[in-house]
């Protein structure tokens, strides 16, 4: 087995073709995968996979000797075909540093806050972490920058996205129209379209490289589970990744999938606005799938333990900076007056003496009613009534009197008609009220979201808003966890979209996550009031969020019944609503008051003051201890979110075009003229747009993209201009089709993609064009040539250019690449090209001295960023040591007084200390396949610089 790493940008022949080295890698035995792009006639632009060693006992692959090249004298105008071929060597020129160099330049808004998490992640050594910026502050931008700096890093590949099933559409549109990221979305309905595109039994997930799950759909199929055993990944994105912490000693399923795809992946990005749960053991288990290492006991651990894996911020943190972007909101309290009817089922409740007590979530089952009843006569009355008829089937005597006060109450809830029912009144009062709301649904760009948690409620509100408001079919739909993948997706699409007949959302608190409600609509009604904080910001985050061009108007309603009893628990109620009041208006997290950072704990909370009787100052006093949870202050920063010096650390790759739009035009007219192909295209600089009308070949490109990518009628719209896209962006709501005709014109568009391997496709066979520049003095010749050092992994670790200087058969002296491109030039718009004849054997005999001075001078700077990184890796082994030492203490201490026989014990403990030396040793693996760097350079020629007067050129 070869002990080097063939590097990305290679030439190679392989079974008598030619092909360009794109990425490496290796596989689980150690043996080089190379994905290559052919260059010779027979195999040009198709992409193949090889196995280098199974090639080498062949005697079917050989490396191109760079110092072998041969010469092409470039005689296209302003020298178009050399500035586009090395235009696209450089764009293969990846960034060895930490800086920003694409994501920061995708079409969204320059706000450097979103910056910071990419930045963070690129400073380690695995880029690994957890994004739980506070909702609202634009964690889905936040991912596509640092995703996008990983692409243009070589290792962003092959991407998975693990979503709930109702966000899938949102990210795929997002992460396409603005980073031109390419997931196929695989709900159910394209799981159906695949199957018919794919071999049976194949793997999806190595057919497609970029996909978009629901976990829910992991959970579900074991097909699917199976798959992902068997694949592995560049990037995993885990949305909502609170839902996949372990709780207990149990974990769920959801945990031990996304479990697997933590060992399955190189860089991890977990989103989640509400991260923990205030368990310690739970929040490690988060941070232990992103670094196995970093925790050893998980019940014990500190901010040192986990620092560079998290990034934790609130509105609080960034608001220096988007002071004006956040719109201060609208909210009122809309208190209805219980009607008679009303009045005599919460008499009925608040009497009920029931034998049967066990309610859900903890509850007794008179809250559970009460809550119900909050909500609608319409939930309680389900609720009622299921549990008469469970009772009942019991056939328990001890039953008949919960029976009889339950039919009494179930009678008293069917008489109260929609007419009766106060709180449904003075909703239509409030939505048709000018001193309310004054919506009548008629603007499309003016909608509407109700939230309640009960079904049945909703229900009710669809069945009865409709004739009340006078709204056309079609104008209400429901959102919750009952519908379909593709269900919830289509009312999400719908409700963002201007075009489509829906104005009003009626939502259960499946919406209240992660879904973007606010593109058209600013108003949100809590048609019942949430017995958690976290939900209250939840669903208000759907519409107060980055983006929201009008003040969010809340609206609470509530009924206030005579009944003391019953009153006294709706006093609970409005403690709630008046402390999330106070955290917005001190926009701090309202979940730090409670301080459990769980839906369903802070329910059990608010339950337990009701059912004690708790008042109404006891409870708010309660919420004002300052008790500071552990887990959150690990995540709390003691120091300012600073983000002006975040713009140092953003770069612009150098480039021979002043833009995008102009290299590729430029290549599009290339390729034209050459006659290599027959396009259909029109360039508008005034717009910054191209129109391009796809051909076979690009067809072929995007076979493997998600549908969405392709534009109707084969016609390609793009703009290099980012604020003309996101305008593209927000058109597209107002039309059918949601995903924008205007494409970003970038350079980790696929089309730009193509454009970089077709010029590159013209220099076949070790070629490298011939420059004659007036700006060279006689006699003066420059031998520009790129050098790569990869480590184990392929992964460049020195990638740079370096011109050898000649004058006449004198030096080299070598210039760096900026220098080269000041003396010669090439980068003005259009270079003169005096288009005279060269000698290009007198060139040629220069370049395996240049070569050799270039490799010198590459390994150079090779033997420079070893000493750093081995200065690095042996921290990194120092730490990995010290920490495996922890977990073996800690595996100690576990069993140090335990009474169980040592039959048992013994085993057990010897299965985890496997998983720790297994731990260990795959991590230290990783670290060094990626610190362990070649020895030898890769060089290759890319062009040659001789003065127009100079001694190559004949007279």
């Amino acid at each position: 087995m070869p002990s080097d790493t063939i590097a990305p940008g290679a030439r190679v022949r392989i079974r008598t073709a030619e092909w360009l080295v794109k990425r490496t890698d290796r596989t689980s035995e150690g043996h080089q995968v190379l994905d290559v792009t052919g260059l010779s006639e027979l195999v040009e632009d198709q992409d193949a996979r090889f196995i280098r060693e199974i090639e080498e006992e062949a005697g079917d692959l050989e490396l191109i000797d760079p110092a072998e090249t041969d010469l092409r004298v470039d005689d296209s105008p302003a020298f178009r075909s050399s500035r586009l071929y090395m235009e696209s060597l450089l764009r293969k020129k990846v960034p060895t540093d930490e800086d920003l160099h694409v994501g920061h330049k995708a079409a969204i808004d320059p706000i450097s806050y979103q910056w910071k998490p990419a930045l963070q992640a690129l400073d380690q050594l695995r880029q690994r972490i957890l994004i739980a910026d506070a909702t609202g502050l634009g964690k889905t931008m936040e991912a596509g920058i640092l995703m996008s700096e990983l692409i243009e890093r070589g290792r962003g590949k092959r991407i998975l996205v693990v979503a709930l099933k109702s966000m899938m559409t949102q990210l795929q549109k997002e992460w396409w129209s603005r980073f031109s990221i390419p997931l196929v979305r695989l709900d159910s309905r394209g799981i159906q379209r695949i199957r018919k595109r794919i071999p049976a039994g194949h793997n999806p997930f190595y057919y497609y490289d970029k996909t978009i799950i629901s976990i829910d759909t992991l959970k579900r199929g074991a097909e699917y589970r199976t798959f992902i055993e068997d694949a592995n990944w560049d990037i995993v994105v885990v949305d909502e990744a609170q839902n996949a912490a372990k709780r207990g000693d149990s974990p769920s399923q959801r945990h031990r999938l996304v479990d697997q795809l933590s060992r399955s992946c190189d860089s991890m990005i977990m989103l989640s606005a509400t991260p923990h749960d205030g368990s310690p053991e739970s929040f490690a288990s988060l941070m232990n799938m992103l670094d196995g290492t970093a925790i050893a006991n998980p019940s014990d651990y500190g901010r040192e333990d986990i620092e560079g894996l998290f990034i934790r911020r609130h509105k609080s943190d960034i608001k220096r900076e988007v002071d004006d972007a956040f719109l201060d909101r609208d909210i009122e309290v809309c208190e209805a007056k219980p009607s008679l009817e009303e009045e005599k089922a919460y008499d009925t409740l608040a009497g009920l003496d029931l034998e049967e007590t066990g309610g859900g979530g903890g509850m007794l089952f008179r809250t559970t009613l009460e809550k119900a009843l909050f909500s609608s006569p319409a939930a309680c009355l389900e609720t009622t009534e299921n549990r008469i008829e469970r009772l009942e089937a019991d056939e328990e005597e001890i039953h008949q009197g919960d029976i009889q006060q339950l039919r009494q109450l179930a009678t008293d809830l069917r008489e109260i008609p929609p007419k009766q029912f106060s709180k449904y009144r003075e909703l239509v009062q409030l939505l048709n009220s000018p001193s309310g709301l004054s919506w009548d649904g008629t603007d499309p760009e003016d909608r509407l979201v109700i939230f309640s948690e009960r079904l049945e409620t909703l229900r009710f509100l669809e069945e009865h808003l409709g004739g009340e408001l006078d709204l056309p079919e079609g104008s209400i739909q429901k959102l919750h966890g009952g519908l379909s993948d593709v269900e919830q997706q289509e009312v999400v699409e719908a409700f963002g979209k201007e075009s489509a007949d829906v104005r009003l959302l009626l939502a259960s608190d499946v919406a209240a996550e992660g879904i973007n409600l606010h593109h058209l609509c600013h108003r949100l009604i809590h048609f019942d009031i949430p017995w958690s904080l976290m939900l209250f910001q939840q669903r208000n985050g759907r519409v107060d969020r980055y983006g929201q061009t009008d003040p969010p108007q809340i609206r609470y309603m509530v009924t206030a019944p005579q009944n003391e009893d019953i009153r006294g628990d709706l006093r609970i109620l409005e403690v709630l609503i008046e402390k999330e009041k106070q955290a917005d208006a001190n926009i701090d997290d309202p979940a730090s008051l409670m301080e459990v950072y769980n839906i369903k704990d802070e329910q059990k909370i608010t339950a337990d003051a009701i059912e004690s009787g708790t008042t109404k100052e006891e409870f708010s006093d309660d919420l004002e201890k300052e008790e500071t949870d552990p887990v959150e202050a690990l995540l709390e920063s003691d120091e300012p979110d600073e983000t002006g010096g975040l713009r140092d650390r953003t770069t612009d790759p150098t480039s021979l075009f002043s833009g995008e739009l102009e290299y590729f035009s430029a290549g599009l007219i290339h390729l034209s003229e050459e006659g290599s192909e027959d396009l259909d295209f029109k360039v508008r600089e005034d717009t910054s747009t191209v129109r391009l009308t796809a051909n076979d070949e690009i067809e072929s490109r995007f076979e493997r993209l998600p549908d969405e990518a392709w534009p109707e009628d084969d016609v390609f719209f793009l703009s290099s201009d980012g604020d003309r896209v996101q305008e593209s962006i927000t058109e597209a709501r107002k039309r059918e089709n949601a995903w924008p005709d205007l494409q970003y014109l970038w350079r980790l568009h696929p089309l730009s993609g193509w454009i970089d391997d077709k010029v590159v496709a013209n220099f076949r066979r070790n070629d490298a064009p011939v420059l004659t520049m007036r700006t060279l003095e006689a006699e003066e010749t420059i031998v520009l040539c790129s050098g790569n050092v990869p480590n184990r992994k392929g992964q460049p670790v020195v990638n740079d250019w370096v011109g050898a200087y000649f004058v006449g058969e004198m030096g080299p002296d070598m210039l760096p690449l900026e220098e080269v491109l000041r003396e010669t030039g090439i980068r003005e718009r259009r270079p003169t090209n005096p288009d005279v004849p060269v000698d290009t054997e007198a060139l040629e005999a220069l370049i395996p001295e240049a070569v050799e001075e270039a490799r010198s001078w590459i390994e150079r700077r090779r033997d420079k960023a070893e000493s750093q990184i081995n200065e690095e890796l042996n921290g990194e082994l120092r730490r990995l040591e010290s920490l495996k030492k922890e977990h073996e203490r800690q595996l100690e201490m576990e069993y140090a007084n335990t009474d169980r026989p040592d039959s048992i014990v013994k085993p057990e403990k010897e299965k985890k200390r496997r998983r720790i030396d297994n731990l260990f040793e795959d991590f230290l693996s990783w670290v060094q396949r990626t610190m362990d760097i070649e020895e030898r350079a890769y060089v290759q020629v890319v062009a040659v610089f001789t003065g127009a007067e100079g001694p190559a050129s004949i007279q």
